[in-house]
């Protein structure tokens, strides 16, 4: 994902983002996956939380802006499945990327 690790770096968080290296870790990644001949691309991670990893949508009940930080699970109002946000977010980030693999990713 697209995660800045400079955002982060100020917030309650800084210590841990730092000390984890999370910039280094995208160069990384970047120089390992060109060296093995394996596509790296970063997934834009807007709206995954809120998005419904089943059917799509945006629901009203779904988790928003810094207060809805708080809310680890809701459930969609158009659907009915009960989310974890992390793990929708994973799934919804891992789709994107998918539909980017089917599509094929254009040569820069």
């Amino acid at each position: 994902g697209n995660v800045k690790s400079s955002s982060l770096a100020k917030t309650k968080m800084a210590k841990s983002v730092l000390d984890a290296g999370w910039a280094m870790l995208k160069t990384m990644l970047d120089y390992k996956c060109a060296h093995a001949g394996i596509v790296f691309k970063e997934v834009n991670e807007s709206y995954t939380t809120q998005t419904c990893s089943c059917c799509g949508c945006i629901s009203v009940s779904s988790p928003r802006g810094r207060s809805g930080l708080r809310i680890r699970e809701w459930t969609c109002s158009e659907c009915g499945v009960t989310h974890d946000r992390d793990v929708n977010a994973a799934r919804n980030i891992l789709a994107v990327g998918h539909g980017r693999l089917a599509v094929g990713i254009p040569v820069l």
